[in-house]
């Protein structure tokens, strides 16, 4: 570098020196400029804070924006969820339709068939003034003997039996019947309304419903078989005259041999059906044919083989309705078809309906019919 060169002016080498109060500038527009930079420096800050508040602004809307979306996808889930459950509720409730349809169709048949009963017997007068119905088998239960009174001089049997009919209930389609060892199981299901059952991995939601049924009937049969009269069938057709044949029966009874007979008081003979009513003389002369089912009959030579058996009359008494009512049964409803066997689908109901944590019980009896009807007899308890 070379000191001894004279110095150079800093304009010339590209800089110029501004005076801190340089000629023309007043105090005054310093201090304009001044506040002027004050401004923009304040006009800064805000625009910083509002960037910054913008910011969060984004970063709340970005939150609310993944809520919203996460909503959006529950709503969405949700509304899937509903429209299949709406499925399956119209699906079962179509079914149910259907099988309120059947029961519909079969209860309009069972009217029709009951008009046309009403219409026969409305058309043909019953004899007496007698009303005829038929029941379900009945079992007659020996009650007692009645004592022998004064004024039954024949020495007649007197036997009395208890009687109650059963009383049939329709059994549907794709309907079960359940009998529990307690009432309150029954009661508490019935409570409970639906239930849901799995059927083969099945899931089918069913109905539990209380049911009515039919008037039932008791009544006492009275038997009085008689101590002096027998009946006797399969009498021969014989080619002499029907007073020969009274005389022949009169004769051999009157010298009879087996069990009972004596003399003959009378003899009532039918030839067109082959029966005869023979009375004795003697008070429990017909007592011995109790027992004894055929009887020989001696005539020209030849044995035949007489039915012979005890003149009875029958008559009932205390005959009553009464309305059964199963306390400890319920009907299910609503039971889908299934492809395993009848047998199968009974068995898993009833597993079902056992386990306590189900609401269900010990079960006496169950019958489900997956096609067609069936009819179930209810018995009064003993």
């Amino acid at each position: 570098m070379d000191f001894t060169s004279p110095p150079l002016s800093l304009q010339d080498n590209g800089f110029s020196m501004v005076s801190p109060n340089p000629v023309g500038t007043s105090q005054d527009e310093m201090e304009k400029l001044k506040e002027e930079l004050k401004k923009w420096k304040e006009r800064v800050e805000k625009a910083e804070k509002v960037k910054a508040d913008l910011l969060l602004c984004k970063l709340s809307a970005n939150e609310e924006c993944i809520k919203a979306e996460e909503e959006l996808k529950k709503l969405k889930d949700f509304q899937e969820k509903q429209h299949k459950d709406i499925i399956m509720s119209r699906d079962a409730q179509e079914r149910e339709l259907n099988v309120l349809n059947q029961e519909n169709a079969e209860l309009k048949r069972e009217i029709e068939k009951l008009k046309e009963d009403l219409a026969e017997c409305n058309s043909v007068p019953s004899q007496n003034s007698q009303i005829k119905k038929k029941v379900a088998g009945i079992k007659l239960k020996f009650t007692h003997m009645e004592d022998m009174r004064d004024d039954y001089p024949d020495m007649d049997t007197h036997c009395v039996f208890g009687a109650t009919t059963k009383i049939p209930f329709r059994l549907n389609q794709n309907q079960a019947l359940l009998t529990f060892e307690d009432e309150e199981v029954a009661q508490r299901l019935i409570k409970m309304g639906k239930h849901t059952v799995n059927l083969d991995n099945k899931i089918a939601d069913v109905s539990v419903k209380p049911f009515t049924l039919e008037m039932g009937i008791q009544f006492e049969l009275h038997v009085t078989m008689s101590g002096k009269r027998i009946n006797v069938s399969e009498v021969p057709d014989l080619s002499i005259p029907e007073d020969w044949v009274r005389d022949k029966l009169e004769l051999n009874f009157y010298k009879s041999e087996q069990g009972g007979g004596g003399e003959v008081e009378n003899v009532s003979y039918d030839k067109q059906s082959r029966t005869a009513v023979i009375t004795f003389l003697r008070p429990g002369a017909a007592n011995g044919f109790v027992s004894c089912t055929k009887y020989p009959f001696f005539v020209n030579g030849r044995c035949y083989r007489l039915s012979v058996s005890p003149d009875t009359n029958v008559h009932l008494e205390k005959f009553q309705l009464y309305c059964g009512i199963s306390k400890k049964t319920i009907l299910l409803k609503g039971i889908r078809e299934m492809e395993d066997d009848e047998e199968s689908v009974q068995d898993m109901i009833e597993i079902h309906f056992q386990k306590p944590s189900n609401g269900g019980g010990e079960i006496e009896n169950i019958k489900y019919v997956s096609k067609g009807v069936t009819w179930v007899c209810f018995e009064e308890d003993a």
